[in-house]
């Protein structure tokens, strides 16, 4: 399987994918742990955290495969949603919150 293919088996087959640097308890950058903060503040129950940290391929592969260039990069039900910063302005309107229940999340 190539990189693109574990990638997208992994946002398809979870509701919602953070790809970071580090993890939910460690987050490696400050970006990073904003995202997590969101996610907990939204109640979302179930994140599968990918640490790019830990795999190369992972790291580049993301990018490629959002045509987004940097990390994290939180995915729901399949749909590429954006880093930290979007992350913040959609949680701050509500978009995010009410993205997270349509999609049956929280």
């Amino acid at each position: 399987m190539s990189i693109q293919d574990v990638i997208r088996e992994q946002v398809t087959s979870n509701d919602v994918v953070l790809y970071m640097k580090g993890t939910p308890q460690f987050p490696q950058c400050g970006f990073s742990s904003a995202a997590v903060q969101i996610l907990k503040a939204c109640g979302v129950p179930d994140v599968l955290a990918v640490n790019v940290l830990a795999d190369d391929e992972i790291r580049q592969g993301i990018k490629a495969f959002s045509n987004w260039p940097t990390i994290p990069q939180l995915y729901v039900k399949g749909e590429f949603v954006g880093g930290s910063d979007i992350m913040r302005e959609m949680y701050q309107s509500g978009e995010l919150q009410q993205m997270l229940q349509d999609a049956g999340v929280v």
